[in-house]
Order: C-alpha cells, then sequence, then structure tokens
C-alpha cells in the first residue's frame, strides 16, 4: 500500500519548482542593493531547482549555513551557528514574526519556494542598513522583479506550471503563475499547493506526525514611470495541518493575509527606497491525526506592520562613495491563549491566557558609508540606533485547583509585577576589502550587533510542567518559561574573507574560485536557558526531561567556512566538468562552560557538476561528522556520522519545457538529523523506551517538470 501510494504521487507530477534567473541592477526592486557587500556568503543569487515546498532549503549550499528539523514547509535557519530569531529574514523587505511559541509559522514559511525569484545571504559582518535586531546576519527572499512589455498595450503576456513529486512522503507539488503587462503597468500572479504524507526513514519505518498541506497565492501590481516605480503585493497562505514530530503539538491552521507596498525613486543626487507592510496571522496548534492523537486547542494571533524609508546619496560624480540613510519601523501584536476542554480536570475551566496583549515596538535611525578610496581598496562604516520596547498584559491559569496549583502561583506572581522593558540598542559595522588584482581579493571586519528578547523569551510564565512543554521552538523535548528581565543579547564578530577566482567567468559565475572565512562572535548576555527542574515526558519512566528558565550568559562562537569550484575538464565530448563544494566547522560554548546546542558538526558538502548542451548533471557527497559536542542542559542527543550521496539530472528540452529527475539519500542510509531534536511522536506512540534523536529521511525519488509559455 505505502509503494503504491508513493507511486501515484511520482506518476501524478513530474517536477520542479519554477526556475528563475537573478535580476539585473536595474531590475531591482525597492528596498534591494546589490552593491552591499556580503562577507561571507553571497549576494542576490537565482533560485535553483529542487523538489520540496520549504524555502528555507534554498540557501542550503551556502557556506555556514544549515537548518534545524521542523514541519514539513517550517525549518528554521542556521547561520554559523546561531539560529531562529538572531537571523534577521526579510520576505521583499517585509519583516515577518513567527506568532507561536513553536514557531512553526517561521518567517521562511510564508514565502513558498515558487514565489522566490532570489535569495541573499549575509553572514556576520551585516551591514546596519540590512537591518537590526539580529546578531548572526540577514537573509533576504525576494520576488522576481515585474516585467513590463516594450512597447505600448497591453502586448506581455506570459506563463507557466510547475509541478512536482517526492517519493519517501509521497509529497505533490504544483504551481502556477501569469503576467499581464505594457510598458508602464504590471499584474502578476502566482499561486501553488503541496501536500504530503509522513515521511520514511532509511529503515523504511514511517516517522509518525510529519505530513503537511500548504496553500499559497500572491498578486502583485507594479506601475512605473520616469526613474520610477511602484509595487503593491498582497496575498494569502493558509495550512491546514502540518505535522512536527520533534515537538509535543501540531499545527492544525495558519491562515496569515498580507499586504506590502514598495516604492523607489531615482533622482540627481541619487535613490529612495520606501516600504510599507502589513500582515495578520491565526495560527492554531493541537492533534490532528491518528499517527498521534490528543484534544488540547491553543490559538494565537499576531499582527505585524512597518515601514521602511531609505535614502541612497550619491557623494562623488564617479559613483565611488555613498551615504545610505534610514528609518524603520516594526509593530508586533500577539495575543496567545488556550481554550478549556470541556470536561478537563487540568485544561479548564478557565482559558489559559498564555500572552495577553503582547505588544513588541521597534524604532530604528541609520547611517552608513561606503566609500572606493582607491582602484583596490573599499571601505563600509556604519551605525545604527533602534528604540525596542515591548509590554504584556495580565493572565491567567486553567484554574486554581491542585492541578493547576503551579500555574496558579505563578500567574499571581507575573501579575504582581510591571511588565513593560525598553531597550536602546546599538549596532556599528566596519569592514574593508581590498583587491589584490583581478584574482585575489581580501575583506575583514568587525560588527557590534544586538537583539533584544521576543515575546515568548520575556512574557511566558507558566511553571506547570505541561504549560511549560508549549513554548519551545528547539525541537529538544523540554520545557521552557519566560523571564523579564533577559537583556538584550550583544555579538561582537570579527570575521575575514580570502577569495581567490579566476579572472574570466562563464555567465554569471567565475570558471574557479576558492573562499576561505573564519569568524569569531564573543555574545554578552546570550540568551540561554538555566534548569529548574526535570519530568518525564508523556510520564515515560525511561525518558527525561528538563524544566529551563530563559537566562543571559557570555557565549564564544567561531569556526571557518569554505567554498570552491575546480574546473576539471571542457571538451565537446564531455562539456564542462567541475568540482564544487563547501565545508564548514562551527562551535559555540558558554564562558562559564558547556556547550552550546544546536552546533553543527563537521559537514561537508562535494558534488560533480557536468553541463553538455541541453543537460546538467550533478552527483554530490554531503557528509556529517559525529556529533558529540552537545548541550548537556538540554539534553541533547549525540548523533553518528553519516554521509549522504545525491544525484539530478535536468533537461532543457526546449527553450520553455524543462524537466529533471534525481534520487535522494541513493544507498537508503538510516541516519539521525545532527540537528533535528528528539522523536518526540515516535515516543508518543511506543508509550515506552527513552527519547532518540529525530530519524532523518529515507532514500526518494524526485521527478519535475517545468513549462513556460
Amino acid at each position: 500500500m505505502k509503494l503504491t501510494r508513493c507511486t501515484l504521487a511520482v506518476a501524478l507530477a513530474c517536477a520542479a519548482h519554477t526556475q528563475t534567473h537573478a535580476q539585473s541592477p536595474a531590475q531591482t526592486q525597492a528596498g534591494q542593493d546589490d552593491k552591499l557587500p556580503a562577507i561571507t556568503v553571497t549576494g542576490d543569487k537565482p533560485v535553483p531547482q529542487r523538489s520540496g515546498a520549504d524555502s528555507a532549503l534554498l540557501p542550503a549550499a551556502e557556506p555556514g549555513y544549515a537548518t534545524a528539523a521542523a514541519g514539513g514547509v517550517s525549518a528554521l535557519p542556521v547561520l554559523n551557528g546561531f539560529a531562529a530569531d538572531r537571523i534577521k529574514v526579510r520576505l521583499d523587505g517585509m519583516e515577518v514574526t513567527a506568532a507561536c511559541g513553536n514557531q512553526m509559522n517561521s518567517p521562511m514559511s510564508y514565502m513558498p519556494p515558487s514565489q522566490v525569484g532570489t535569495v541573499r545571504v549575509i553572514a556576520g559582518i551585516t551591514p546596519v542598513s540590512a537591518g537590526g535586531d539580529s546578531i548572526a546576519g540577514s537573509i533576504d527572499l525576494n520576488s522576481p522583479a515585474p516585467q513590463y512589455a516594450d512597447g505600448p498595450g497591453w502586448s506581455l503576456v506570459k506563463g507557466g506550471f510547475s509541478a512536482s513529486a517526492r517519493s519517501v512522503n509521497a509529497e505533490v507539488f504544483a504551481s502556477v503563475n501569469a503576467t499581464v503587462a505594457s510598458d508602464t503597468l504590471s499584474v502578476a500572479y502566482t499561486a501553488s499547493r503541496t501536500r504530503a504524507e509522513s515521511y520514511v526513514n532509511g529503515n523504511g519505518d514511517k516517522v509518525l506526525g510529519s505530513q503537511f498541506e500548504s496553500n499559497n497565492h500572491a498578486l502583485t501590481l507594479a506601475a512605473r514611470g520616469s526613474g520610477q516605480q511602484l509595487v503593491l503585493k498582497v496575498g494569502q497562505q493558509y495550512i491546514p495541518f502540518q505535522g512536527f514530530p520533534n515537538q509535543y503539538m501540531d499545527m492544525t491552521g495558519n491562515r496569515a493575509t498580507f499586504a506590502n507596498l514598495g516604492y523607489d525613486r531615482r533622482f540627481d543626487w541619487g535613490k529612495l527606497y520606501a516600504k510599507l507592510y502589513w500582515q495578520h496571522t491565526e495560527h492554531e496548534m493541537g492533534f490532528f491525526t491518528a499517527e498521534r492523537p490528543g484534544t488540547m486547542p491553543m490559538d494565537t494571533r499576531g499582527r505585524d506592520m512597518g515601514y521602511t524609508v531609505r535614502a541612497d546619496i550619491d557623494l562623488g560624480q564617479d559613483g565611488g562613495s555613498t551615504l545610505r540613510l534610514g528609518n524603520e519601523l516594526h509593530s508586533f501584536r500577539l495575543n496567545d491563549y488556550w481554550p478549556a476542554v470541556p470536561g478537563s480536570m487540568m485544561m479548564g475551566p478557565n482559558t489559559y491566557v498564555n500572552i495577553n496583549d503582547g505588544t513588541r515596538d521597534r524604532f530604528a535611525l541609520f547611517a552608513e558609508w561606503e566609500h572606493k578610496l582607491d582602484a583596490r581598496w573599499s571601505t563600509l562604516v556604519g551605525v545604527r540606533d533602534e528604540l525596542v520596547k515591548t509590554d504584556a498584559g495580565n493572565v491567567q491559569a486553567y484554574g486554581a485547583g491542585m492541578m493547576n496549583a503551579a500555574d496558579a502561583a505563578a500567574a499571581s506572581a507575573f501579575n504582581a509585577r510591571g511588565h513593560g522593558k525598553t531597550d536602546n540598542n546599538i549596532d556599528l559595522t566596519a569592514l574593508a576589502r581590498f583587491e589584490q588584482d583581478a584574482g585575489k581579493s581580501f575583506e575583514f571586519g568587525y560588527a557590534r550587533k544586538t537583539r533584544s528578547p521576543n515575546l515568548y523569551e520575556r512574557y511566558t510564565w507558566g511553571r506547570g510542567t505541561m504549560a511549560m512543554t508549549m513554548t519551545n521552538w528547539f525541537g529538544d523535548g523540554n520545557g521552557y518559561v519566560g523571564n523579564i528581565d533577559l537583556k538584550p543579547e550583544v555579538a561582537n564578530t570579527l570575521s575575514a574573507t580570502a577569495d581567490w577566482h579566476s579572472e574570466d567567468s562563464e555567465g554569471n559565475e567565475r570558471r574557479w574560485f576558492f573562499k576561505a572565512t573564519p569568524y569569531f562572535s564573543y555574545v554578552q548576555n546570550y540568551i540561554d536557558a538555566d534548569v529548574t527542574g526535570s519530568f518525564n515526558p508523556y510520564g515515560i519512566a525511561g525518558a527525561s526531561g528538563n524544566l529551563l528558565q530563559f537566562a543571559n550568559h557570555d557565549a564564544r562562537l567561531y569556526g571557518i567556512n569554505l567554498s570552491w569550484k575546480l574546473p576539471l575538464a571542457n571538451s565537446a565530448t564531455l562539456g564542462s566538468l567541475a568540482f564544487t563544494g563547501k565545508a564548514s566547522l562551527t562551535r559555540g560554548s558558554r564562558v562559564g562552560g558547556g556547550n552550546l546546542y544546536r552546533m553543527m558538526p563537521l559537514n561537508l558538502l562535494a558534488a560533480l557538476e557536468q553541463r553538455s548542451g541541453p543537460w546538467s548533471n550533478r552527483a554530490e557527497l554531503n557528509y556529517v561528522a559525529r556529533k558529540t559536542l552537545v548541550d548537556a542542559q538540554r539534553l541533547e542527543p549525540v548523533t553518528a556520522s553519516y554521509t549522504l550521496v545525491n544525484l539530478k539530472s535536468t533537461l532543457q528540452a526546449t527553450r520553455t519545457i524543462s524537466v529533471w529527475a534525481g534520487v535522494s539519500n541513493l544507498f537508503n542510509r538510516n541516519y539521525a538529523d545532527a540537528l533535528g531534536g528528539v522523536y518526540l511522536s515516535g515516543l508518543a506512540n511506543a508509550k515506552s523506551g527513552s527519547l532518540q534523536a529525530l530519524p532523518g529521511y529515507g532514500r526518494s525519488l524526485d521527478v519535475g517538470v517545468n513549462v513556460s509559455f
């Protein structure tokens, strides 16, 4: 039956996500700037073809980047050991906050790969104009630039569709897009839908509670005139269900509606960018599948809105000096409450109010100067001042009975004190670039970056075991409680990049290169956790979990990222053959002793790429070393080393049709994801044993087609 279902899925769709192309500077949308340097990773890059529906996987080839397992469309990004809120994520310049104590609706999950045109990843030394309230770096997902007709009238009409399937979880994905435009107006629409069953591991066992469905729609209206453009994007996402095997709960509904208005204009003195955005999210958690039954409704309502205004002022006639001045506002509102369960002695008779009228407002001013000193030296310096104000109202427990005594006492203590906090955060960036010659360049810099606690870190208050386990975006099986007195994290980062490369290029890529980036971050008041107690998950004696409170501790993170491309052959028979890859090593520890959570062990992604005529072929090897430097406070599991082999071939059959097929985990290796957390849904089903690391994906046949017209 399982084989039949997977085979049917493959037969129904042969496909890939829409292949998009890099934007030229003239096409860049408001708020994007190709000139901003990225000291460790890339500038804007076109989105590669891939299977799956999670945009967090799109930058997978970038050095230092990884993902922490979550739901099928909601993996959390990890950059140089920093995860989740520590990374600034912007969607077409819009900032979105996870409105969930488990971050099931993480920012990147709101923009499916079919809507993404380019991805920009900046790690470590992040320009202040690229965003604040983060200490790791920035990830920008941007839609394709609006397209216009060459002449008057609605003479541009184009569109396309794509579809894909994976056998490992019977996933079927489909998307459509259409554009109608004149020389001054453009209207574009995209829609996508994906649905998958629970995936299987290398032993052929189902990983329970990992199925999902996601539906997305977006409409873009654009108008341009002399040196200016106005772009309005509106859309909606609806996820009726998404399983999270490393969480105690699943997503039983997520509906988000957004509007994003951007304007840019060129003047004699430079450029002006403006952005105004809004998003409303309705999020529900509970249980939806017989693979993990239960009854416990949890509702969250979130609202993001904000604006950005930035002026890029040319200080020299040759364009070698630019001053950027900007102002940003981001406002987030959150209500998190858990309706009573009729007949339950523990979950009633009242509604549990987790966060009541939570507010988090950020107001920022920044100035940044980019200057070319001479033919070889260029510099960038910037300062950003950000005021962050948070607050929340009074709360209540389910009841005052014996089963809720700990939460009732905690609610009284929380309500008896003030909740408002104000942080004034200063960010600094200074970097220099030296181009020794056409084949060698070096970058080095320093950044002071600051992040204030999120609302869950500050204002979750429940002390009962069940309440504490409902706050956990770490997937570690433990429980957490907030701390109103948390201080902002301040990361002082040093980083350098040495880049040796060819003087010529093939298309948009260097013919060969080797890049090395060491980095070191000292984080004052890193938001970690202290153990306050212990418990047995699901009441199983052999399983252990800890109860923790968020707390500030100084920490160190350091490592090195490598990436390369080496041409091996170029002939009429073989076409072009190249050896490409990346390798990363990250270490993180508390200053007082102990390893930080979810530090990626040594990992290597190496590939042979061959291109000949309409064919592109790739064979890759992904090695992850044994993970032994684990966080003892969070009872993080040790994971064994593993090596995966993946194959993929793409045929550009015609100018408008491309098809591809590939095999992931060719040898069906059974392994545990090094950043996967623990397998809670498996423990709940077994009702015995101990917590184990989350299993990874088994062998999968992935196929696809992309058609444009």
